[in-house]
């Protein structure tokens, strides 16, 4: 693992993704943030783009908590998901490579290459699957076990970190609106 200064690393590492992003953060009459570049760009259309801001400013904070993710693991010598599949095989225990792609969102060809470098690095084990003949099983070997673990407390403070300046009540409604919007997308991918 290396280390890193962390004020000085994560402010060039948000100079750079905001140079990356293009765009440049205000405040309205109300005091709430918008996109400047976004709202300038937009307003010769005539018409309210509210979603459109909004759904943009999701967006942009997912590529930010994404790009903060990437470089969290590439200080622990991971990459973002190599340390999911370690996560993810810490809270649910050995997992059928097949359930792990799909929990994680991806191929089983991406989760073998994932599983393959880890096992490499004797962070991860295959395991016969006692059920199912056909099926292999991904588990943490003990380093695995000990890497994660010093690797979790310290993403929880990185999340209190992140969120620090909204209040219980703000926690809630960002949560709340973050899956309503799931709710309706989902909605529109079953049409």
């Amino acid at each position: 693992m290396k280390s890193y200064n962390m004020k000085t690393e994560e402010l060039k590492f948000t100079q750079l993704a905001d140079a990356k992003l293009g765009f440049e953060l205000e405040r309205d009459e109300n005091g709430r943030l918008y996109n400047a570049g976004m709202r300038k760009l937009l307003s010769n259309l005539n018409v309210d783009m509210s979603a459109v801001e909004a759904l943009a400013a999701l967006r942009i904070a997912g590529r930010h908590l994404h790009l903060l993710q990437e470089r969290w693991a590439e200080v622990h010598g991971l990459t973002e998901g190599r340390m999911a599949v370690l996560f993810r095989l810490f809270r649910c225990g050995p997992t059928p490579l097949g359930d792990l792609a799909e929990d994680l969102g991806t191929t089983p060809r991406n989760i073998t290459g994932l599983v393959d470098h880890l096992e490499r690095d004797g962070l991860v084990e295959r395991i016969p699957d006692t059920t199912d003949r056909r099926s292999v099983k991904a588990g943490l070997t003990e380093a695995g076990t000990q890497r994660i673990q010093a690797i979790w407390k310290e993403g929880l403070e990185r999340q209190f970190e992140i969120v620090g300046d909204l209040d219980k009540e703000e926690l809630a409604q960002l949560r709340h609106l973050c899956l309503s919007l799931v709710e309706s997308a989902r909605k529109e991918l079953k049409k």
